[in-house]
């Protein structure tokens, strides 16, 4: 059991390690808006991975492959989601960066939180995942707390890993180097969120 553990834990570590919606979320709010709105975000984040988790322990990847009209209608709306999040930056890319002892007047901690859910939510294909991990990795027979803390982990390895990358992005050195290429970055960031958004939609 103890082994089976440490393969689902270690794959969904990767999994959540691996540049994406969420990590590319993350690491622009910590260089805009600091840690004081990383730190929710990275909640809201884990929180988003904790329920499609659970939803895939519930049976939600059996129905996604039942029904793929529910994926696929769940899928598109994610992707318009980020597409429009994305739109968002690329928009607001040439907007001048007020400089001061903060990035800028972080939005608060409940707005964070939900930027947070709605990216991980944009991503019903998670549930797909976690069975798989799930399926590949933990018996069948296992008991009830091994389950609960395989849960606690994928909470803990989101938050943790999201956490991080806020924390790296709102020194300093990540700041002043995002001032002086604001236009470039967010049109970047931009760019790789809403290519991930069609690539949703498309796979």
């Amino acid at each position: 059991m103890l082994a089976a553990f440490a393969a689902a834990w270690f794959i969904h570590l990767l999994a959540a390690m691996s540049p994406g919606p969420a990590t590319l979320m993350t690491a622009r709010t910590g260089m805009t808006e600091g840690l004081r709105a990383g730190v929710p975000l990275s909640v809201g984040i884990a929180v988003g991975a904790l329920t499609w988790a659970a939803a895939a322990l519930s049976g939600l990847a059996l129905l996604f492959e039942l029904a793929p009209a529910l994926l696929a209608t769940l899928k598109i709306g994610g992707a318009l989601y980020l597409i429009w999040v994305a739109v968002q930056m690329w928009r607001d890319a040439d907007r001048p960066f007020e400089i001061g002892t903060a990035p800028q007047a972080p939005r608060s901690a409940g707005s964070a939180f939900r930027r947070g859910l709605f990216v991980q939510y944009a991503n019903p294909k998670a549930a797909l995942f976690f069975s798989a991990v799930f399926v590949g990795t933990i018996p069948p027979d296992a008991p009830g707390w091994a389950i609960a803390l395989m849960l606690v982990a994928i909470f803990v390895n989101e938050l943790v890993w999201n956490l991080i990358v806020a924390r790296v992005f709102s020194f300093e050195r990540a700041r002043s180097g995002y001032i002086s290429l604001k236009s470039v970055i967010d049109r970047s960031f931009g760019g790789l969120l809403g290519a991930l958004g069609l690539k949703l939609a498309a796979f």
